[in-house]
């Protein structure tokens, strides 16, 4: 079985995926530095599957760290490419450090793989690329409009990066274009623990309701949506995870190099706000502080996908709603302490 590396493994995303691909029967490594996440991830990891999983301590700006991270394991088949900043907010305030890190970090990891030969490189990207799009919901053939916020434009330019570079490269590629990523392991021992100040909804959620918060805002509620506030598309992440091992086994039955799809993993429902709290107090059966704020720079209005062609080609099918990542959320925040 080939050797599957996991850039940003112990991470939310990374790590939930990491246990779908051993749960698959792949070999995983992963790369995580650690800036956005616990390294102990990989001791849960092993716990819920039973397989230790070596990471490495390496940060993807540090080109020659990368290289040897590659050297030592020698046969690399797969990338799955996580590791970047995510917070929207934050890369407002500090638009540099998140084109340093996510541009400069996705073209050291493309160099160093194509050096040895990495056949399947998949990018996570997101539903940013697509600003604030005219129709929704959104395919994956829908125009591009100016991305709101730096971390946007960070994956539109790594998207783009991929596909200059695959034409000269002897690798395929599939670019995953999330929507809102939410919820926790059934298990419950791993779940969304950013080391940062977590940002995402539904852990401001499950934070306000534990009592981490205080309270929380609602930013906006003068939006042109059915009761004022954002809309968005989220995703179990699980379902998210399985995605990823779907992709690679799409890619590993490619016959010719520079092959690259694009596919959208969401829900392909919308979701306002408002409505994620009501899923929340309904499963929780509690009542969540939240005030009504301003609007908050870097917002898209609403923004939802059209899942059909992730369905037909990767046979991807979302098992679990609102109220699913809402309920593991809960559990998950009500064990992690």
């Amino acid at each position: 079985m080939s050797k599957v590396l996991v850039t940003g493994g112990c991470g939310y995303i990374g790590s939930h995926t990491i246990i779908d691909l051993i749960n698959n029967g792949y070999n995983v490594v992963s790369l995580d530095n650690g800036s956005n996440s616990s390294l102990t991830t990989v001791d849960l990891i092993e716990e819920i599957t039973g397989v230790k999983v070596i990471n490495h301590n390496v940060d993807l700006c540090n080109r020659d760290g990368v290289a040897r991270v590659f050297a030592q394991e020698g046969d690399i088949d797969t990338i799955i490419h996580f590791a970047a900043l995510k917070a929207v907010g934050d890369s407002v305030a500090e638009p540099l450090v998140y084109f340093r890190n996510n541009v400069t970090g996705l073209i050291n990891l493309l160099e160093v793989a194509d050096q040895h030969e990495v056949k399947s490189f998949i990018f996570s990207s997101s539903c940013t690329v697509y600003g604030n799009a005219e129709k929704i919901p959104v395919t994956e053939d829908t125009p591009w409009q100016e991305a709101v916020s730096p971390y946007g434009r960070t994956k539109q330019i790594g998207e783009q990066i991929i596909k200059d570079f695959l034409p000269v490269s002897k690798m395929n590629a599939v670019m995953l274009r999330y929507f809102n990523p939410a919820g926790a392991h059934e298990s419950i021992k791993i779940g969304e623990a950013p080391s940062n100040k977590a940002q995402n909804l539904v852990p401001v959620i499950t934070e306000t309701a534990i009592g981490k918060r205080d309270e929380m805002y609602v930013f906006g509620t003068d939006y042109a949506t059915r009761d004022g506030s954002c809309v968005r598309d989220y995703i179990h992440v699980m379902d998210l995870a399985d995605a990823h091992t779907r992709a690679m086994k799409f890619l590993h039955k490619q016959d010719e190099n520079s092959q690259l799809e694009v596919f959208n993993l969401g829900i392909g429902e919308g979701v306002t706000v408002l409505e994620a709290i009501n899923a929340f107090e309904k499963v929780s059966n509690t009542k969540l502080n939240y005030k009504v704020g301003p609007r908050r720079d870097g917002d898209v209005e609403a923004i939802y996908a059209n899942n059909k062609k992730a369905n037909e080609i990767l046979g991807w099918n979302p098992q679990r709603g609102i109220e699913d990542i809402m309920s593991t959320a809960w559990e998950w925040e009500k064990n992690r302490g």
